[in-house]
């Protein structure tokens, strides 16, 4: 071959290179920046790409970088902007460092190498993977199988983060993204929550406030109207739920959300959530089977009796919020034939009547799923209050309960004997004074360091199950006192109920489960502690 071919053949190749256009694309992932892996860092692979181009004699358009993004997906904006430019035909040449850079899962990369560059005339070359779909190689035959071991590589290493944070989860450990409303991260350790003081005040008066009767429209209205800064606010959210009207504004579902929420009474609830896979974002709630839940992780914002008593309350806090006229027995009636919940209609006048109404009959009234269970509800109000007198004169007597809590007492009065609970505390006090006494007998060399060892082995393990047993009995006491607490408030709650001055709407979903009303006129009152039908 004469030199003048030589340098023909020579020219054509670099008039070829030069009609390319080329965009170098980067990409990191959170997974390979945790590795610490310094071969896949930005400024290593861009290092790499333009010394490659410059040995090749490419011109660079330019160079598109995504910093943090997983390569299981596409959506990635310097990709975006790759992909603009190729539709624009500033760039007909593609580079990366390898081909898990242009992403890892192997249908849409493959679709991209195979489909989409050649049909815009794009060349892809992956330099360590010698992938180049310029050329006839037995590379780029491989390159699919290279794509599914990508894909694997990506599928193993969300099985593993996956396993380690639920193991941080399992341990107590805070692994969310965003604190619930009332906390914030602890600043010494990112795992663990610390009380938002500002904050907490509110999520306590909105489950007092419910506790008071209040429902979640009527909470989350009331907070509005007093220009309460709201969760959003906070934390600074752009408006896309349908639920805000403008800002500021509290909803419903954002109260009830916080009056539901377990985290609030120190126990750690999670994995509530999760992705359908590593491929798709979508996020899908788990069953309540499926939480890691670990009691006592942080400070309390609600007591638990309150957060229990709450979750009672809430179904009897609901009605048709447009109602000016509140009633004692809202949220509590239910249509005894379908199940659903039976309204109660406003008074057209204020000496008018208002009637009750099964709202799954209201609804479906063409199809007539049910029948109207219709009542005067003034005098269904006055049977109700009528046999829920009967029913507590009948079942509930004063004396009974007191005589109740009286032997609950005499049932643990070894617990309660002040006498055994001193006794066991001069023993733990007399095993402290005798591991004090070895020990100055070891330094005065009375004894030798093997039996003071032995002797202080034995003593050690006798105060740890005296101590035990004193803490048992303490707490057996704290709970009988409870206990007798919790019978004098149900007390306190009948005797205020017998004496008919003045039923209120605290009084009665106290006392109250809920009353089905059946097309007869029965009545089922379910109540705390006894049923019956009228």
């Amino acid at each position: 071959m004469s030199y003048h071919h030589i340098r023909v053949c020579f020219l054509r190749k670099v008039d070829i290179l030069n009609k390319y256009n080329v965009g170098l694309y980067i990409r990191l992932s959170r997974e390979d920046d945790d590795k610490v892996m310094l071969s896949e860092s930005i400024t290593n692979q861009k290092s790499l790409l333009l010394q490659y181009a410059k040995e090749n004699n490419l011109k660079v358009y330019d160079i598109y970088i995504d910093d943090g993004y997983s390569g299981t997906n596409f959506d990635r904006p310097g990709f975006y902007r790759l992909l603009k430019d190729i539709e624009l035909g500033k760039v007909n040449m593609v580079i990366t460092k390898d081909m898990s850079r242009l992403g890892r899962d192997y249908i849409g990369t493959g679709n991209l190498i195979e489909k989409y560059f050649p049909e815009h005339n794009v060349r892809y070359i992956a330099i360590t993977d010698n992938v180049d779909t310029f050329l006839d190689s037995t590379n780029n035959d491989i390159a699919p199988f290279k794509a599914i071991m990508n894909d694997m590589y990506a599928k193993d290493i969300s099985k593993k983060i996956k396993a380690s944070l639920k193991a941080k989860m399992k341990e107590g450990k805070w692994v969310g993204g965003r604190c619930p409303f009332g906390y914030d991260q602890d600043k010494n350790d990112k795992n663990h929550l610390v009380i938002n003081k500002e904050q907490s005040d509110i999520v306590r008066r909105i489950f007092n406030m419910c506790l008071e009767g209040l429902s979640c429209y009527k909470i989350a209205k009331q907070l509005t109207k007093e220009k309460v800064k709201t969760p959003a606010e906070y934390y600074n959210f752009e408006w896309k739920s349908h639920y805000n009207l403008r800002y500021g504004q509290w909803h419903s579902k954002s109260i009830k959300d916080i009056l539901t929420n377990r985290m609030y009474t120190g126990d750690l609830v999670q994995n509530r959530r999760s992705k359908v896979n590593y491929k798709v974002k979508k996020i899908v709630k788990n069953n309540t089977n499926d939480y890691i839940v670990v009691e006592n992780t942080h400070e309390a914002i609600v007591d638990k009796e309150i957060f229990y008593e709450v979750q009672k309350r809430l179904p009897k806090n609901v009605g048709r919020e447009e109602k000016k006229e509140k009633h004692l027995l809202d949220g509590l009636l239910y249509c005894g034939d379908c199940g659903h919940r039976i309204a109660i209609t406003s008074r057209r006048k204020k000496d008018s009547r208002c009637y009750t109404i099964c709202n799954y009959y209201r609804t479906y009234m063409k199809q007539r799923l049910c029948t109207t269970h219709s009542n005067n509800y003034d005098e269904l109000e006055k049977v109700i209050i009528n046999s829920l007198t009967k029913i507590c004169l009948n079942y509930i007597c004063k004396d009974k309960i007191e005589k109740m809590v009286l032997a609950d007492l005499d049932k643990n009065s070894k617990i309660n004997d002040k006498k055994g609970v001193e006794k066991l505390y001069n023993e733990i006090r007399q095993i402290n004074d005798n591991l004090d006494d070895i020990y100055i007998d070891k330094l005065s060399k009375k004894i030798t360091e093997e039996q003071f060892e032995r002797v202080k082995l034995k003593l050690e393990a006798k105060l740890s199950i005296k101590q035990k047993e004193y803490k048992k009995l303490n707490n057996n006491i704290d709970d009988i006192v409870n206990e007798k607490s919790k019978n004098k408030v149900i007390l306190e709650y009948i005797n205020r109920f017998l004496s008919m001055e003045d039923p209120n709407r605290e009084l009665i979903i106290n006392l109250v489960d809920r009353i089905e009303i059946f097309e007869d006129k029965t009545i089922n009152i379910k109540t705390a502690f006894n049923n019956t039908k009228k």
